[in-house]
């Protein structure tokens, strides 16, 4: 992690809704809207996109909490934009405010938790714990 990962960073990104995206992938019996799963792994792209930079040589992020609402529904293929921006950083802990947007309405908030972890040592306990 460089010093250069300070409080206030911000990052944005836009993604097209898509069939893939919708609640009922997830499940039949619901409305065939963008999903609250597909709504949580944007906002964890756009966090993990804006540290990335800030990285060092074999570091990564893992998502580790999220507290969030999903505001209002968005129809299939309609654009969505999401925003974060980075509030507090407690060692290798990164907390980021994020928002989601559709073409019409705010459409999600929350707060995210993500930590700066080694790639090797993460993924060499991943496949002990698999064993």
């Amino acid at each position: 992690m460089t010093e250069e990962l300070k409080i206030g960073l911000t990052n944005e990104m836009e993604r097209e809704t898509t069939d893939e995206m919708s609640a009922q992938k997830v499940y039949p019996h619901v409305p065939n809207v963008y999903a609250t799963r597909a709504m949580v792994g944007h906002f964890e792209e756009v966090c993990a996109d804006l540290v990335l930079p800030y990285l060092g040589e074999g570091e990564q992020t893992v998502g580790i909490g999220m507290k969030f609402k999903h505001l209002a529904a968005t129809p299939l293929g309609m654009k969505v934009r999401f925003t974060a921006k980075l509030v507090e950083v407690e060692g290798r802990k990164l907390t980021f405010e994020v928002e989601g947007f559709d073409e019409v309405d705010k459409i999600g908030e929350g707060i995210h938790e993500r930590f700066i972890i080694n790639a090797e040592k993460f993924n060499s306990k991943v496949a002990d714990k698999g064993k």
